[in-house]
């Protein structure tokens, strides 16, 4: 277990808001726990893993119970949590209702997690697991990076999780973010504010009220933290969520010119960072010279752009600052899978066009390759306050991008959506300082705040029970190939390039 877990919460004291005023009159002496009821917690577990189940699994996840999941295969909510909140550590014990069912007949795996609790003094959640008729009760299943405000913490799956999930891999993966809080009641009336203490800690402190009732709450407020819990989402960008803006509006500057700044945000394919991460590569993403990556293995935002703009023709050409790099298969110091993008550049004409990037694989250098066409909802460019904005334009891989990418991919297959957004005057601001919906975003998984995210070692294992079951590491890339088959692709490729795993995933299509 992580060093963290059995410190006591500090920086969660905030819930103790929700007990009301009498709850800080408890003296050191005589401190006790306090009831909490009403609180839901939301988890995903691992997007990654929520996306094997649902795709190549071709599984469900059916939540009862009072459970919840988010549309698009979204996180989890489990509600009805109730539990103690102890005056004298801070610490928060809650246990939640609803039941979550995780099944595959393709991949033979049928399990279900329920009794989910948060244990903040463990900063852990815990989870019963039935399996084949047998049930495992508070099976650890990550470790919490706790924060007051108890939102968007990071979580660290625990081997005893791997091994629920079917991949010795995902032990001490980041897992999806968690959060956990009090559900607003009718009416609510603040009657006391946390303060932090000299030491750092946080001791609750009452603050004059106006309210009359002594039984009157407040749910934790996103108030002074001690870590920031507004990291990125770890979704991948959107396709169709908004189509490029053309809406009308003034601008200042003139319809043709100069691009003053701007962002570009791409994930590349998503299904292709899951397999450097938490598949069959085994290896890491790093990014460089001003990109930026998305926690939870996401999209990758480049920036400082440069190039020219018409609005009046409908045309735009931008290049943009920033590499990412895509290694694995390492052996003995050497990697099978070894692909730079660089120098990435954006033209569109009349709503359709092209990217492309500098492309370093193994050593090889070329410039200026076409990796994807692309094409907007609308021909038309317009700016709004100085800055045109594109958001879901699709990108399709050509013939010299297949090969860039060793034929993991046939021509013609669709990649992550594309957003950008360019200034046209030095005073224009660019949106949120990100390129649209394409610059993705994430929480809580590989990224060490640097922008280098970081893989996860597969490994042997089961899904779910043995009969009729794949590979554990099979979870992590969503492949279907047998276990021996990606070990031996992984050596060979460190002969041949990263070519040799061309069949392997042209049969996926992925």
């Amino acid at each position: 277990m992580a060093a963290h877990r059995h410190r006591p919460l500090v920086l969660a004291a905030a819930v103790a808001v929700a007990l009301g005023a009498g709850a800080f009159a408890v003296t050191s002496a005589s401190a006790a726990e306090a009831p909490l009821k009403d609180y839901e917690l939301t988890w995903g577990i691992k997007q990654s893993y929520r996306s094997y189940v649902t795709g190549m699994a071709a599984g469900t996840f059916t939540p009862s119970g009072g459970a919840t999941q988010a549309d698009g295969n979204g996180a989890f909510t489990f509600t009805d949590g109730s539990g103690t909140y102890d005056s004298g550590t801070h610490a928060v014990r809650l246990g939640f209702a609803g039941s979550l069912k995780i099944a595959s007949e393709l991949h033979g795996f049928e399990l279900t997690l329920s009794d989910v609790r948060f244990d903040s003094a463990a900063a852990e959640i815990t989870a019963d697991v039935t399996s084949g008729g047998t049930t495992r009760e508070d099976v650890p299943f990550a470790d919490v990076t706790v924060t007051r405000t108890m939102t968007e913490m990071e979580t660290r799956l625990t081997k005893e999780a791997a091994t629920v999930l079917g991949s010795a891999g995902y032990e001490g993966a980041a897992g999806d973010p968690l959060t956990v809080t009090q559900k607003p009641a009718a009416t609510q009336t603040p009657t006391a504010t946390p303060t932090e203490t000299a030491s750092g800690s946080a001791s609750p402190e009452p603050t004059s009220s106006t309210s009359t009732s002594a039984s009157a709450s407040a749910s934790p407020s996103p108030s002074a933290s001690s870590s920031s819990s507004a990291s990125p989402s770890s979704s991948d960008p959107a396709s169709g969520s908004a189509s490029p803006s053309a809406s009308a509006s003034g601008t200042g500057a003139p319809t043709r010119g100069e691009i003053a700044d701007g962002t570009l945000g791409w994930g590349v394919k998503q299904s292709f960072r899951t397999y450097v991460v938490d598949g069959a590569a085994q290896g890491k993403i790093t990014v460089s010279g001003g990109a930026t990556q998305a926690a939870g293995n996401g999209a990758f935002t480049f920036t400082d752009a440069t190039g020219t703009y018409d609005t009046d023709a409908d045309t735009l050409s931008a290049s943009f600052e920033g590499a990412v790099n895509f290694k694995g298969h390492e052996a003995n110091g050497s990697y099978g899978l070894d692909l730079t993008l660089s120098d990435l550049g954006v033209e569109l004409d009349g709503g359709s066009g092209e990217l492309t990037a500098d492309v370093d694989s193994l050593g090889k250098t070329s410039g200026d390759v076409v990796l994807a066409d692309l094409s907007t909802d609308t021909a038309g460019l317009t700016a709004q306050d100085d800055v045109i904005t594109l958001d879901g334009v699709t990108a399709k891989l050509t013939k010299a991008g297949a090969e860039a990418f060793g034929g993991f991919y046939a021509e013609g297959t669709e990649l992550d959506p594309v957003g950008l957004s360019v200034a046209l005057s030095d005073d224009a601001e660019l949106p949120d300082g990100n390129g649209g919906s394409g610059s993705g975003s994430g929480s809580g998984s590989g990224s060490d705040g640097s922008g280098t995210s970081s893989g996860t070692t597969g490994g042997a294992g089961t899904t779910g029970s043995t009969t009729g079951g794949v590979s554990g590491a099979l979870a992590s890339t969503g492949s279907e190939v047998p276990a021996g088959a990606l070990g031996a692709a992984a050596a060979v490729t460190l002969a041949a390039g990263a070519g040799v795993v061309v069949a392997m995933w042209r049969r996926q299509n992925v």
